[in-house]
């Protein structure tokens, strides 16, 4: 699998496609397959993408959507038990 300091793990598309666009997937890429924390059991990168906006928890066998790219989205974000108690909604 072909890798260039620039692009990452968008060097396997070689000279197509485009500088710019091989840019971006590094990008996506580099967040999707980064370290992320599992909802339930706070352990951070036990969580493995299935498909699009499906994650599953390898420690605690916990399978959840999410978004796309990453678990968490800043639109979806929900709010813990705690916060709606400080926020004075609970």
């Amino acid at each position: 699998m072909g890798r260039t300091k620039s692009v990452g793990p968008a060097g396997r598309f070689g000279p197509r496609y485009g500088s710019t666009l091989r840019k971006r997937i590094a990008l996506i890429e580099r967040k999707t397959r980064g370290p992320h924390r599992c909802p339930r059991c706070r352990t951070l990168g036990s969580l493995k993408r299935i498909s699009v906006g499906i994650w599953w928890c390898r420690k605690c066998n916990y399978i959840f959507a999410g978004g796309a790219w990453v678990p968490r989205t800043i639109l979806g974000k929900t709010f813990a038990p705690e916060e709606l108690k400080e926020m004075g909604l609970k």
